[in-house]
């Protein structure tokens, strides 16, 4: 397989955000989820602050230690240089409670500073989302993992959303099941979790090692 240069990447990813409907980037945490991610057709993957945060024990706040996050990141890169795009963020996730004036106003002022995508976690309806993407001529992203503000991937495009990133949710979901495991094997002593749990082989099928 021929490697791929940044800039046919950055080309790629740039044409996802003009095609039709809105695209999925999610979020790997690691080397192997990121393969995991990849083995399953995403054509670009993003990095969580968060994720990243919790797999070194630490609280993220929004405040994990730079270093720790970029060698994360450049770590499952690597590991996917030949045919991927990864992303990072790179603000410190200090929101205050704006209302959607004041928000879109940001927004905007985000998109007149020469932004290529705008993103602004936490909307709380789709009438919000909508007036969001109304308001700006660049791609909006939206933020998959707030209970009860998760909608539909076909709401969301309907919306104007034109790419859809998971946060922690997949990183939270993969957690859950290891949370069931350990709490049935301390508080009952079987081992029915491996009844739904996938084989060994079937993750390296999908890692593509």
């Amino acid at each position: 397989m021929m490697n791929v240069t940044q800039k046919e990447k950055a080309v790629r990813f740039q044409a996802l955000h003009e095609g039709p409907g809105a695209f999925f980037i999610p979020n790997p945490w690691d080397v192997a989820s990121a393969r995991v991610l990849a083995g399953f057709g995403f054509q670009a993957l993003a990095t969580s602050s968060a994720a990243a945060a919790c797999v070194v024990g630490r609280r993220d706040h929004g405040l994990a230690p730079a270093v720790e996050r970029i060698a994360a990141a450049a770590e499952a890169a690597r590991a996917l240089q030949f045919a991927f795009v990864l992303t990072a963020r790179a603000h410190n996730l200090l929101y205050a409670n704006p209302n959607l004036d004041e928000t879109i106003s940001r927004l905007q002022a985000f998109e007149n500073a020469g932004a290529d995508v705008l993103f602004a976690p936490g909307l709380p309806d789709l009438a919000a989302v909508s007036a969001v993407c109304a308001a700006l001529s660049r791609p909006v992203n939206f933020m998959v993992g707030i209970k009860g503000r998760s909608f539909s991937v076909a709401e969301l495009a309907a919306a104007g959303v034109r790419r859809i990133s998971l946060a922690t949710s997949l990183y939270r979901a993969a957690m859950t099941g290891f949370l069931d495991a350990v709490r049935e094997v301390k508080d009952t002593g079987t081992f029915d979790f491996l009844n739904r749990c996938v084989t060994t082989p079937e993750l390296n099928k999908r890692m593509q090692i």
